[in-house]
């Protein structure tokens, strides 16, 4: 009898400290950072990706005079002018546009108030509707300087409500994510940095599309997790993981393009890339845009995988490395199943209406789908996906044999991230503070 209490003690203790339950090491603290030898062997897994990334970097980096230049927006005698519409162009120069009139429309020429406080007609279209007030980008063509309307429309002027779309979300991610959604920031202006001096130029200029594609991934992913989520041996599980994600994204999206004839002149303007830049090869841009779509998505998972392991850990301190890969990865198995559907969803809303025109052809389904409109986004989406998928059961492994064991808890000789002690099997670390932030 006093054997069978003692037995049924001992399963409630295993199975209390397994579920984070009682007193033991699962009372809610955060795992330890992870031992020293631990950290190193994933320095080292991590050091190849680095010295890769700077070298490719050095080797694909283009020369000023391999870069195409730029195309001037407007020929010379013209310039493009902020104005605000005052409102219809009176008299006879309301009807003197190019524009075609008929009898259920009128020319859309309006009056614009100029910098210098001047007016002045403007060419537009009916089409827009243009009010008065609303800010617009003209363009002046010094051939037409003597005439009625000089000017013609080219776009609205946007910056004012970017700017207050922008600074609103900056502050939203200030206020709900602090410091840490500083950093994102921070990783965000560094990957667009990378794009803009490294990654479009090497296309421009005919470097190796593919390999472009990898090295502008794994410097900007070395940038963005180690900015955002801080340098610890979880944010180097998600890196290693992220890692893996992309080269089976660029090799599966390799054997895509090819098989599937993606040619990357879908669209009028990739049409006119060549023309520009002699030296591009659309379908390996197609490739890289592929690799490059599959960043954030691969990002978001492996985190995610990586954060979920240590949380495991910090409520169940003594249970088995595999127990902790099998409760992740069910983790893992809702995060694909809502991510597969959430890329689908984000292209149907970005490429809207070319799918209504697509639809609108009398075809069959699979005739639609594999079109040479849609067939690009749907190698990308299935590519993207699959190596999102794969990417969910490596950083997940990576991170169960990485994360601290319970005996890294009870020896003392690791230090919580809340800066606690444990110094035997039964202690109870300190709680954290609610409002501190955890890394």
């Amino acid at each position: 009898m006093t054997t069978d209490i003692g037995a049924r003690h001992a399963r409630t203790a295993e199975l209390t400290t397994v579920t984070g339950g009682g007193h033991g090491h699962g009372h809610g603290g955060p795992a330890p950072p992870a031992p020293l030898r631990t950290r190193v062997v994933l320095a080292l897994l991590v050091l190849p990706a680095l010295v890769a990334t700077a070298l490719g970097l050095w080797q694909l980096w283009p020369s000023a005079a391999d870069v195409p230049d730029r195309v001037p927006v407007v020929v010379e005698g013209s310039e493009l002018v902020s104005a605000t519409v005052v409102g219809p162009l009176e008299g006879e120069a309301a009807g003197d546009a190019s524009w075609p009139t008929t009898e259920d429309s009128t020319t859309g020429n309006v009056a614009i108030r100029l910098p210098d406080g001047s007016t002045s007609g403007m060419q537009a279209e009916p089409r827009f509707a243009l009010e008065p007030g609303d800010a617009v980008v003209a363009l002046y063509i010094g051939d037409f300087a003597e005439t009625p309307v000089p000017y013609v429309f080219m776009d609205y002027e946007r910056e004012v409500p970017f700017a207050l779309l922008a600074a609103a979300y900056v502050l939203v991610v200030l206020l709900v994510a602090r410091w840490r959604g500083l950093a994102a920031l921070a990783g965000l202006a560094v990957a667009f940095g990378v794009f803009v001096t490294f990654t479009f130029p090497a296309l421009l200029s005919g470097e190796n599309a593919l390999g472009v594609a990898l090295v502008t991934s794994s410097a900007v992913m070395l940038a963005v997790l180690y900015l955002a989520h801080g340098l610890t041996a979880r944010t180097t599980v998600a890196l290693l993981g992220t890692l893996a994600g992309l080269a089976l994204t660029a090799g599966i999206g390799a054997w895509a393009t090819g098989a599937a004839q993606i040619t990357g002149a879908s669209e009028e303007v990739a049409q006119n890339l060549p023309v520009i830049a002699p030296g591009v090869d659309l379908r390996g841009i197609a490739l890289c845009g592929l690799v490059l779509a599959g960043m954030g998505v691969l990002n978001d998972v492996t985190i995610t995988q990586a954060s979920a392991v240590w949380e495991l850990r910090a409520l169940a301190p003594s249970a088995p490395r595999r127990a902790l890969f099998a409760r992740a990865m069910r983790i893992g198995r809702d995060h694909i199943a809502s991510t597969v559907y959430t890329i689908a969803f984000a292209y149907v809303g970005a490429a809207l209406p070319m799918l209504l025109t697509v639809w609108l052809l009398d075809q069959t389904p699979l005739t639609t789908l594999t079109s040479g409109e849609i067939a690009e986004e749907v190698v990308r989406t299935l590519v993207g996906s699959i190596g999102l998928v794969l990417a969910i059961p490596i950083t997940t492994a990576i991170a169960a044999v990485t994360v601290p064991t319970g005996r890294a808890l009870a020896t003392g000789g690791e230090v919580g991230h809340d800066g606690s002690h444990p110094t035997s099997e039964g202690a109870v670390p300190s709680r954290p503070d609610p409002g501190a932030e955890q890394p």
